[in-house]
């Protein structure tokens, strides 16, 4: 059975991208934001892996990486966050709330891939 992996982006060019390099070795969902995330969550799903954008209207990734983390079901669950912010302080603040990775936009779907594969096998 393939691991589920979950990507959060309002942008749906950047899922199909994704979902191209990713679906070979694992199921993809795609929704357009936190907020639907979360409720996706509640509904009860468990994904093996998020991969979460920051910038996102209804609940940004960041408050998503919050929420998450703070819940005893999913904490556990490994996310991934991308963002066009090459902010140093912002990667270490992700990162700190509990990021598994965190990606700069443009990216390279094959380094992603690696990485998804470094966290989920």
């Amino acid at each position: 059975m393939k691991k589920k992996i979950l990507i959060l982006d309002d942008k749906e060019t950047i899922a199909k991208v994704l979902s191209i390099y990713l679906m070979s070795d694992y199921d993809v969902q795609w929704l357009p934001d936190g907020l639907q995330g979360v409720k996706w969550l509640q509904a009860g799903n468990t994904p093996d892996l998020i991969i979460s954008d920051i910038r996102m209207p209804g609940m940004r990734g960041d408050d998503f990486l919050e929420w998450i983390k703070q819940n005893e079901l999913f904490k556990q669950i490994p996310v991934i966050m991308l963002s066009s912010e090459d902010s140093t302080s912002e990667r270490i603040r992700l990162l700190e709330i509990g990021a598994e990775d965190y990606i700069v936009k443009p990216f390279n779907p094959m380094e992603l891939k690696i990485r998804v594969k470094k966290i989920i096998p």
